[in-house]
């Protein structure tokens, strides 16, 4: 990777995305980088318009005008730029590519860098569309030199689908320049050397105001440099505000605060569709696709997610909402797929899909090893897909990890969301271990009938009890509709069998609730 370096520290990047627009439509489409893209805008031509915004009675409805938003650098190559009409694009660029402008595509594709760049500095803040400012103070000690840093934060860029530029300087102005007006992916100037490595980058670059912009022309002013040379206070009394700020651009200064940005509660990727769907075959390859873009935003900033939230819009203009629980927080889009896919089968829209939207809740995953005398866990991809079938088979609600309640109530206990147990080390081999007597349960327990002499039973079916011990009385809930009541008996029979009896108070029945081992 080519890096244009003046030896030297600095302590602000700037991660650039240029042609934001037609970059969004990329990440979604990445056959379409190396053709020539423009992205278009609708408006209805004004003259034909009332007042009210209603057209005239007197004058034809104006043809719907398609105008250019943004092209991407292919484009730009053959001379297509944005204002222009769609036919004179066209006109220019025959083999141009268009697709008309979505925001959810440029919100995502916003939000996927800001995540990217989180994952490798954790002050981060948002310039705009394609633009994310990055405190990089203490990341020499943890990454290395900055062009290091540049490299990795470009690297991050393209985890998400974006291809970045990255200036870095000891102010977010300057490493803004540098990465909008270098040729290479990163670009190094040391604080102190701002305003001498810009002087020679074209005024255009700092996107002024075009009245300002003709302003300076007139006066002669092209680059960055002449604009720095003029003096402070009469840029300041001929330009005002607008003209100050301009100055202090040219010179490499901050003009507001640093702003950090934090995490959102959760991840959205959306797609828009020119058609609609009403097969659910179709509709998982759109879900694959958005899902590859959310897989890879969380993967990118080493989070997974554990709830999906799917929302599909119909044609009849309602939406159809599915919540889907992962068993296992993770971020590949296999498993996430067959979860989803299973969730609609299950579950299909009432209508055709016009739209797909899936946000995800993320978390950080937690890391681990198993122990040497555990069997081999399952991989995730595997344990999700069995448990999906399951999910189908059974209902959601008849899967996942029992968890004992906080009640003396026998066999109180709660479904939850499936996590594979942390098992503790084996004792080692060799280790002297004191034989231990385990109850084993009986589920459900076993109707038996016992007699009894006074308080104690004597035979159980045609057993003949030995010995007892008991009882034990619990009880609990009565002031509920639940509320029980049951004594406990551990016997030993004639056969050599040690068991536990139960006697339910409320119904009188004595049932066979489990054996000791």
């Amino acid at each position: 990777m080519a890096v244009a370096l003046v030896a030297g520290v600095s302590r602000f990047a700037c991660v650039l995305v240029a042609h934001f627009a037609a970059a969004a439509v990329e990440r979604c489409e990445p056959a379409l980088r190396e053709q020539p893209l423009a992205v278009l805008s609708a408006r209805v031509d004004s003259p034909n318009v009332g007042r009210e915004g209603a057209p005239t009675a007197n004058k034809k409805i104006a043809p719907t005008i398609k105008k250019i938003v943004d092209a991407n650098a292919a484009a730009r190559e053959r001379h297509v730029r944005p204002g222009m009409t769609e036919t004179e694009a066209a006109a220019r660029c025959p083999t141009l590519v268009t697709r008309p402008l979505i925001d959810e595509h440029a919100a995502a594709a916003r939000h996927a860098l800001l995540e990217a760049v989180l994952a490798v500095s954790p002050r981060i803040e948002d310039g705009g569309a394609g633009i994310v400012y990055v405190d990089t103070a203490g990341l020499e000690r943890l990454i290395g030199e900055p062009a290091a840093i540049g490299r990795r934060l470009v690297h991050q860029a393209r985890t998400v689908g974006l291809v970045a530029r990255v200036g870095l300087a000891g102010s977010r102005t300057a490493a803004r320049v540098a990465a909008a007006s270098a040729s290479v992916p990163v670009t190094v100037i040391p604080p102190g050397r701002e305003r001498a490595t810009l002087a020679g980058v074209p005024l255009g670059v700092l996107d002024l105001d075009p009245e300002l912009t003709a302003t300076l022309a007139r006066w002669g002013v092209r680059t960055l440099g002449e604009l720095a040379a003029l003096p402070r206070e009469g840029v300041t009394m001929r330009l005002g505000p607008a003209g100050l700020r301009a100055h202090d651009q040219a010179l490499g200064r901050d003009h507001e605060p640093f702003r950090p940005w934090t995490l959102p509660p959760f991840w959205e990727e959306a797609q828009g569709l020119e058609w609609e769907i009403d097969s659910l075959e179709v509709l998982t390859v759109v879900l694959e696709t958005v899902l590859t873009r959310l897989g890879g935003r969380l993967g990118a900033a080493a989070l997974a997610a554990d709830v999906l939230d799917i929302r599909l819009g119909l044609a009849s203009g309602g939406h159809h909402a599915r919540v889907v629980s992962l068993a296992y927080p993770m971020s590949e889009v296999k498993p996430m797929l067959a979860l989803v896919a299973l969730d609609l089968e299950g579950h299909p829209p009432p209508a055709p899909v016009t739209r797909v939207a899936v946000s995800a809740h993320p978390i950080r995953a937690q890391m681990g090893q198993g122990g040497l005398w555990q069997p081999p866990v399952p991989a995730i991809r595997d344990l999700v897909s069995v448990l999906a079938r399951l999910a189908a088979l059974v209902g959601v609600d008849s899967l996942g990890s029992p968890a004992l309640l906080d009640s003396h109530r026998p066999d109180a206990f709660a479904m939850l969301a499936f996590s594979p147990p942390i098992e503790s080390d084996a004792p080692a081999r060799g280790d002297a271990t004191e034989p231990r007597l385990a109850l084993r349960r009986m589920r459900p327990a076993r109707r038996v009938d016992v007699a009894m002499a006074g308080e104690r039973p004597t035979r159980v079916d045609a057993q003949h009890v030995v010995a007892c011990a008991g009882p034990w009385r619990a009880s609990g809930e009565w002031w509920d509709t639940e509320a029980w009541a049951r004594d406990e008996w551990d016997v030993a029979l004639g056969d050599g069998a040690l068991c536990r009896l139960a006697r339910d108070c409320l119904t009188g029945h004595w049932y066979l609730d489990g054996l000791y081992d």
